[in-house]
């Protein structure tokens, strides 16, 4: 196994940029850029995808997530340990001595710990999944026909579902004001209003490839260009909203993001964030706040004083239904 110890000194920098954003998105129309080879054989994509794992002492779900990508067709696979103690750098060791592993000596949180195994890799995409997830057989290829299929894509992510086989709402927009305080706030009680069902695109039968605003950063496929242009992922989300802020960003520059549901991924979902869930909640409001503020302009920016409030109001919420045994129904 190729082991890294990166407990110690900053974070490698993601190599440049192979391309201006000029060049592959925000100038260039979808025909004027090249298409790739299809990807459909093992052989293609082992030469075209690496594989990010990011972990947190779910070593049981870490094997199982690496086992499902080798079988899928992965060949590089980059698994970076968030400081886990679990035994999981050990265990991995023995399952898959190829496996290279990035050791940061501590909880960097999720984006970061991506944007460490992205200075790995080389290869033109790269798949970005959580520890607990198991990638169903064609995933992968699902994925890249979907980016082969068009040039104006950055990003894709498959569908999800829950370790009960339900759908888990991956595909989402970026909610409207009103639609943002509703979610906020009715979804703690009421998983099911309109305020909700419209975020999370609950209305939707999620059946064929679609566009959308952001999908979830537990499992997709991107070119490494469009990740590489911004930088990777803003490393000062610790948790949560990450993956909001990155489609949105890719947006700005010109990219689109999209839905595949061919593409299949079983989410365990909370292994690692349920050992500190009040941490957790708390980090997932400071992202909450942290997004308001990059992208909220003009008028609105008068509101964020009274969002921070609101926000506050709902960590106490959020913590007393965890208190109650209950995990918090709204995210």
């Amino acid at each position: 196994m190729a082991r890294l110890d990166e407990s110690h000194g900053d974070a490698r920098s993601l190599p440049p940029a192979a391309r201006s954003v000029s060049e592959h998105g925000a100038e260039r129309s979808p025909e004027e850029l090249p298409r790739e080879p299809d990807a459909s054989s093992p052989a293609d994509l082992s030469r075209r995808v690496d594989a990010v794992v990011v972990n947190y002492n779910a070593r049981d779900e870490l094997l199982a997530c690496v086992g499902s990508l080798r079988a899928d067709g992965a060949a590089d696979v980059t698994v970076v340990d968030n400081g886990s103690v679990d035994g999981s750098a050990a265990s991995l060791a023995a399952a898959d001595p190829e496996a290279r592993l990035v050791e940061t000596g501590a909880n960097l949180g999720y984006g970061a710990g991506v944007n460490r195994g992205l200075a790995q890799g080389h290869r033109e995409l790269v798949l970005v999944c959580n520890a607990d997830v198991a990638v169903r057989p064609g995933t992968l290829a699902a994925l890249t026909g979907a980016l082969d299929a068009d040039p104006g894509l950055a990003l894709v992510g498959p569908k999800l579902l829950n370790p009960d086989g339900t759908l888990y709402p991956s595909a989402r927009t970026f909610p409207s004001l009103v639609d943002a305080i509703g979610h906020g706030f009715l979804g703690l009680v009421a998983p099911r209003n309109r305020f909700t069902r419209s975020y999370k695109m609950m209305d939707w039968d999620h059946v064929g490839r679609r566009s959308v605003d952001w999908v979830s950063g537990s499992c997709f496929l991107a070119r490494r260009r469009a990740l590489e242009d911004l930088g990777g992922f803003d490393a000062s989300y610790f948790m949560y909203l990450e993956d909001v802020d990155l489609c949105w960003r890719l947006g700005r520059a010109g990219w689109g993001v999209a839905y595949e549901p061919s593409g299949c991924v079983l989410h365990v979902q909370g292994v690692s964030t349920d050992q500190h869930p009040y941490r957790m909640i708390l980090a997932h409001h400071e992202s909450l706040l942290r997004f308001a503020w990059r992208t909220t302009t003009g008028w609105r920016r008068l509101l964020l004083p009274v969002v921070a409030v609101g926000l506050a109001v709902r960590v106490v919420g959020a913590s007393a239904q965890r208190a109650a045994g209950r995990p918090p129904a709204s995210r």
